[in-house]
């Protein structure tokens, strides 16, 4: 028998089941633990009647991981017969597993996420410890898939439809006490011996226990598909969510099918139903670009794939801040929930105190929603010392200047700091487009200087992107990469260069956005191909929202950095309209309350009725097909540029890097894997049509030209 799953029967005749996947941090459905589930579901049916009952638990810090990745990543469309078969095996180990005739009581020690929430919720009672490492869910939606292993099936017949949605369709996650009140598990455990104490107990004390939809009498929560309340709000359930994914990310629609389809059926036949969709989808390229990138390059970097080695982490004590505007508050709060000691500066103390304010609102939100105490909070804010005094940055060890896009001031303000601040902190710039290399020349050891380029809001996006400078030593590198992680968030280095890698690619969409409505396209067609393409808004919208002044600004700034290098900026047709849109029409953006997009006071925004006026053209209107691709393939062109120049210096990297720094569409898993999907013969045939009808722009670079001619994939 396999030594995966431990079968110890006790003196009370409970047979306990560890699980414990050989050679594996984390037990996961592999082909091991299905021959292993297989032995010991027969040894248990052979040995039924003499056994009281049957605790599952696990020997490593985690209950049960849930699917093999590994596995399901290589599953072909031309596979899909023997992958359906093997999936309806595993779900038939658990069925029977549930009707044993004997209580079964899932002893949960860790988190239990997809097909570990899978296997407890195949017990009849879950018992979890109380601690905050326990998480429980289904996020296999956010992989592209559904719960395959039973998940759909058995969460809507536990919690009804429109209950069980939210975990099915979202990923929802929850913790022990959100578990018990929802109904998800049946009591809390202080430890490991208290757990397996109550599952003993609930077991002597439910010697016939059967599932909820087993009991004679049954009836589905919240009623059936056909039953008056939901049969009214099941038929909008298909458009709301269109709207969220624009038919990009078939997994939430797949889901919805399976939950209302297998709630109007027996439990067999909806088995057969959800795995049918688990199989479609794990065929499909979506899953296959989503777990590559969500699940393997994410991994990769947070293993410090970019990070130097043999260099010791020392986590940051003491955090400067220079500039409490919308950025530097921003650093400030995520640093301050941390743990980080922040020094938040500015010019004036009503600035200071306005950036502290600032963590103050969202920390107040957390309390009154019931996700943070009171106590927390204010532990939270007392990290944060809002001040005018450069002497404040005694101690720091990590200094981030957040101020505006110039060079002469963010010198000044570093200067200033870095005389106060520890002899080796690092200092760092949170500049979106200026070189690294030339603001380190503020400091007498540029060595010690890196970009920290954050994203706005920061409390939400997840990404950091890691600039380093020509003369950055490896020593500042590591420190930097282990700050982005003990502030939780996702960090990507690239190289210096102007605009980096995030910024430069954005303003490629931004640009191609605006370029098409100056070329006579309708902006109503731009924004809502934009979103029906993937990306999360349209670049008009989000022109308005970094401001048409800003990129103004850094446009000038670039044209007299080039200048004094002895070169010129690189036109593009979206200029001329910016220039318009600023100084004719004296509409920069968001912030000035009119730019593409009206904001009134009360009701939402809207297009500015005069674009078509001022923009419009008489000739026959642009394909979809070519907006669409304009949009998408200029962003995957410009990220081969990044990487063909070694500003990426990975492929993770640059995936990772456009969905979670410029919302690249995330069906595609990334700039680069869009064009591996696509297939490289076909992605360069397109762009030189593009390259022929719209600028030498999308001219596909020499790198993509060599993947193509040596048939490799990036």
């Amino acid at each position: 028998m396999s030594n995966a799953i431990a079968y110890e029967k006790g003196q009370d005749n409970i047979v306990l089941l560890t699980m414990d996947m050989p050679g594996q941090s984390a037990n996961t459905m592999n082909a091991l633990y299905r021959q292993a589930m297989a032995e010991t579901v027969e040894r248990l049916e052979q040995e039924r009647d003499g056994i009281a009952g049957v605790i599952i638990t696990s020997a490593k810090k985690t209950f049960f991981a849930g699917g093999d990745l590994n596995e399901l990543v290589k599953v072909t469309p031309a596979g899909a017969a023997s992958f359906y078969h093997m999936v309806l095996g595993l779900k038939a180990q658990l069925r029977r597993l549930e009707t044993l005739g004997k209580p079964v009581v899932a002893a949960i020690n860790g988190a239990a996420l997809g097909g570990g929430w899978e296997l407890a919720l195949a017990c009849h009672y879950r018992v979890a410890i109380d601690q905050p490492a326990v998480k429980l869910g289904l996020p296999e939606v956010t992989l592209g898939l559904l719960p395959g292993g039973g998940g759909v099936v058995r969460m809507v017949r536990l919690l009804g439809v429109e209950k069980a949605l939210p975990y099915l369709v979202e990923g929802k996650q929850v913790g022990p006490g959100k578990a018990l009140e929802a109904g998800l598990i049946h009591a809390l455990a202080s430890d490991r011996d208290d757990m397996l104490a109550q599952a003993r107990a609930w077991i002597l004390a439910n010697p016939q226990a059967v599932q909820p939809w087993e009991a004679k009498g049954y009836r589905m929560p919240g009623g059936t598909p056909s039953s008056p309340a939901l049969a009214q709000m099941l038929p909008i359930a298909p458009s709301v969510l269109r709207s969220k994914t624009h038919g990009c990310l078939p997994a939430p629609e797949k889901i919805l099918c399976a939950a209302v389809e297998g709630a109007q059926v027996d439990f067999d036949t909806a088995q057969i139903i959800e795995t049918r969709y688990f199989t479609e989808l794990a065929t499909g390229q979506v899953a296959k670009n989503l777990i590559g990138t969500f699940w393997f390059q994410l991994n990769q970097i947070k293993a410090g794939g970019s990070r130097p080695a043999g260099i010791e982490a020392r986590p940051i004590s003491k955090l400067g801040v220079i500039g409490a505007g919308m950025m530097g508050a921003g650093i400030a709060h995520v640093a301050a929930q941390a743990g980080i000691a922040v020094v938040l500066r500015d010019v004036t103390p009503e600035a200071a105190e306005k950036g502290k304010r600032y963590s103050a609102n969202l920390l107040d939100k957390r309390v009154s929603r019931g996700q943070m105490s009171a106590e927390k909070r204010d532990s939270v804010l007392a990290r944060i010392h809002p001040t005018i005094d450069d002497a404040d940055f005694t101690g720091c060890d990590l200094i981030i200047e957040a101020v505006f896009e110039d060079r002469d001031l963010k010198g000044r303000v570093t200067r200033a700091a870095v005389e106060c601040a520890l002899p080796d902190a690092v200092i760092a710039s949170n500049t979106s487009t200026l070189p690294i290399t030339g603001l380190a020349a503020a400091i007498d050891q540029p060595h010690r200087f890196i970009g920290l380029h954050f994203f706005s809001p920061v409390d939400r996006m997840p990404l950091v992107e890691i600039i380093r400078g020509e003369l950055t030593d490896d020593l500042t590198l590591a420190r930097a990469f282990d700050f982005v992680m003990q502030i939780n968030k996702t960090p990507i280095v690239v190289s210096d260069s102007r605009g980096f890698f995030t910024s430069r690619v954005f303003s490629t969409f931004t640009s191609e956005g605006i370029a098409m409505l100056g070329e006579g396209v309708s902006p109503a067609l731009i924004e809502n191909v934009a979103r029906q393409a993937g990306m999360p808004v349209g670049p008009l919208a989000v022109s308005d929202e970094v401001s048409m002044s800003l990129m103004s600004h850094i446009r000038e700034q670039t044209r007299k950095d080039l200048a004094a290098e002895g070169q010129a900026i690189p036109e593009h047709p979206a200029f001329a309209v910016i220039t318009r849109m600023v100084e004719e029409f004296k509409r920069p953006g968001k912030a000035a309350g009119k730019g593409f997009y009206d904001y009134p006071e009360t009701g939402r925004k809207h297009l500015w009725p005069a674009l078509a006026e001022h923009f419009a053209r008489t000739e026959a209107p642009l394909a979809v097909a070519d907006v669409r691709d304009r949009l998408l393939y200029i962003q995957a062109i410009e990220t081969v540029r990044c990487l063909e120049e070694n500003v990426l210096l990975s492929v993770a990297d640059a995936n990772v890097g456009s969905i979670f720094g410029i919302g690249f569409a995330a069906w595609t898993g990334g700039a680069l894997q869009f064009i591996n999907q696509t297939g490289l013969p076909a992605f360069v045939a397109r762009a030189r049509y593009l390259a022929e009808q719209y600028g030498e722009r999308f001219a596909p670079p020499a790198l993509l030209l060599q993947k193509e001619a040596d048939g490799t994939l990036f």
